[in-house]
């Protein structure tokens, strides 16, 4: 077998690679929570109006859930482009595909104009999105953690973490000044601008991402190299990783959905009645706080270990929701403004370390087709059928209350599959063993 050792990657690539993943994935997820918004507070009154609001609302997530369903495809798709060919192809593929999408939903016309078909185009759109999400995070996480000196990793892979309330930022932002401007425009034609806007970030992500160099790990350890199919050697030899990661989703993905699109539109429902306007603005200070400390919280990961940041982060997400929801019922404005916040920053520490924990749960090949794999199924189940697993339990139970104990499960389930993932160096060989590694004897690519 041949003898292959990753170099230690210099902070200057590792910067490039890191601001090339902020700027990619702060589009991906503008243009995901843009259609999030719209889904709660929109697109039940514009896709599907014939039916009461408690229906809309589950339609209007149902096609919220579909791009989520559709992520381990699209983890599968560009995780081998990844694997084979190289992260920046896959990565640039991605962002086309999911500025595409997003523009063409801005062009939509109503249910009141072309009837069923308008529901039916908005689904076909959010296949897109969750494709192109699907491939964009494995391999953003990839291009940072993999270009980062050894001792960096966790702040590094904090940039990818960073795109995410970014993205947030500017999609809460965008349709908080629309609400602004009144129901009216908000409803008739407000709500197309933040979806149109997307052409414009999409050229700036695809000349930056045209611009990074590939990750030494891809140069060194898997370019030029004799593998098998990625999906193949990932099922076969990371199926219980795989599994570890899908249960470490359950907060940063459903905790994550609940605490931002689900109270969203828990706030603004007829029994609780609050102000478009006040939550929208709540959610917009939200992520900027969240912005400013996902990088903290990351380079606290190369300190005190990027597991340990998940799990407290998880334990305190559980804690924080529940004056969330106090505040929220008791419409206590200003207590909403903090809480809100306070979450965000709570989530955060399940979030901004996960880029460097999932990177080193795998060994290098099939690294974007597992990641993405085990990223994609967490965010399918946890993340897309949260909202409606909350919606269904408020209906059933009469009491918002069920949705915090189902919230505090997934906290339990990120917990326990955090604890038991393990951790692998860039600098050990690619083996069929699940023991993380730290020697660089070989590269095998079939078990003993």
């Amino acid at each position: 077998m041949s003898v292959s050792t990753t170099q230690p990657a210099g902070h200057a690539r590792a910067l490039k690679a890191g601001l090339a993943a902020v700027v990619g994935t702060t589009i991906e997820w503008y243009d995901f929570y843009v259609y999030a918004t719209a889904a709660a507070i929109v697109f039940p009154q514009v896709f599907f109006p014939e039916v009461d609001n408690t229906l809309g609302t589950l339609a209007s997530f149902g096609t919220y859930a579909v791009a989520y369903f559709m992520r381990p495809l699209g983890g599968i798709i560009f995780g081998h482009i990844g694997d084979k060919l190289g992260r920046k192809r896959a990565l640039t593929l991605t962002l086309f595909v999911m500025g595409v999408a997003t523009v063409l939903v801005g062009c939509l016309p109503g249910y009141a104009s072309i009837g069923i078909v308008a529901p039916v185009l908005l689904i076909t759109l959010r296949i897109a999105q969750g494709l192109a999400v699907g491939g964009e995070w494995g391999g953003a996480s990839l291009m940072s953690v993999e270009s980062a000196p050894p001792r960096f990793k966790t702040f590094y892979g904090g940039f990818t973490q960073l795109g995410n309330p970014l993205g947030a930022l500017l999609a809460s932002g965008a349709f908080w000044i629309l609400a602004s401007m009144g129901d009216d425009v908000l409803l008739t034609w407000g709500w197309r601008i933040p979806f149109l806007f997307s052409i414009v970030l999409i050229g700036v992500g695809i000349w930056v991402r045209y611009r990074v160099e590939e990750t030494p790990v891809f140069e060194q350890k898997i370019e030029g190299q004799t593998q098998s199919t990625p999906i193949v050697f990932a099922l076969r030899n990371n199926w219980l990783p795989i599994l570890l990661g899908f249960c470490i989703i359950a907060m940063s993905s459903g905790g994550y959905v609940i605490a931002t699109t689900f109270v969203q539109n828990f706030a603004t429902s007829p029994e609780v009645g609050l102000d478009a306007g006040i939550i929208l603005g709540a959610m917009t200070v939200a992520s900027f706080i969240e912005a400013l400390v996902t990088l903290p919280l990351a380079m606290l990961g190369d300190k005190w270990g990027g597991k340990r940041i998940i799990i407290l982060g998880s334990v305190l997400s559980f804690l924080a929701v529940i004056p969330l929801v106090l505040v929220i019922q008791n419409h206590e404005i200003l207590l909403i403004y903090v809480f809100v916040s306070v979450i965000r920053i709570t989530l955060s520490g399940a979030w901004a370390p996960l880029s460097t924990v999932m990177t080193q749960m795998f060994r290098p090949q099939a690294r974007y087709t597992s990641m993405s794999l085990s990223y994609g199924i967490g965010a399918a189940v946890w993340g897309g059928l949260s909202p409606a697993i909350a919606t269904a339990l408020i209906a059933a139970t009469g009491t918002f209350w069920s949705a915090v104990w189902f919230f505090g499960g997934l906290a339990l389930i990120a917990v326990v599959g955090t604890w038991f993932a393990p951790q692998h160096s860039d600098a050990a060989p690619v083996t069929g063993s699940f023991r993380a590694r730290t020697d660089t004897t070989s590269i095998q690519t079939r078990r003993p």
